[in-house]
């Protein structure tokens, strides 16, 4: 019994979550963080390449605040058949006695982007969110730039509730978030 329980949280046909594994997974998402376009489609702040003990500092951070805060849940996207890191899926800023919560996602590796496996983890994301955590509602901030995540999210039923015109200048042009 407990083996499917676990199977449906962190598993998919092709992925799975998994915790973050420090030191090889570093040096595969700093390789990551070279990639200007990658950032821009994940952040709004600006794109800057990280070294492989930047992010194992980052790593440090989100193990501290998924221990201390309780409002912090993240996962690496592995691929099934090899356990290779493909991405990372998190849950963060929960408001506990709201039950609502703010989502992202991102596949890192470029070649295992547009296969299905975005869509995925964000299914496992959304599952684990309201069938173990108990939340009520999910949101997720996506720039206009990014299309195929905006369909994405749709995809998994989320629905425009707001928007912030105009509130991200990149490339000589104002984009809404």
């Amino acid at each position: 019994m407990f083996d499917a329980i676990k199977n449906s949280l962190f598993e998919a046909e092709h992925i799975c979550l998994a915790p973050i594994q420090p030191e090889s997974d570093a040096v595969i998402e700093a390789r990551w963080t070279q990639d200007a376009s990658y950032l821009r489609m994940l952040d709004r702040e600006p794109a800057r390449p990280s070294s492989p003990e930047q992010v194992k500092k980052l790593y440090d951070a989100i193990e501290k605040s998924v221990e201390e805060d309780g409002k912090l849940f993240y996962f690496t996207i592995r691929l099934r058949r090899d356990d290779r890191l493909i991405g990372f899926a998190r849950i963060f800023w929960i408001q506990w006695t709201m039950g609502r919560a703010s989502v992202q996602l991102g596949i890192g590796d470029p070649e295992q982007r547009g296969k299905g496996y975005g869509r995925e983890a964000l299914s496992l994301l959304v599952r684990y969110a309201f069938a173990e955590l108990n939340l009520f509602h999910l949101g997720a901030s996506v720039p206009e730039y990014n299309p195929v995540a905006l369909r994405l999210f749709q995809g998994a039923g989320f629905t425009e509730k707001a928007c912030q015109r105009q509130a991200l200048y990149r490339d000589r042009r104002r984009w809404t978030c």
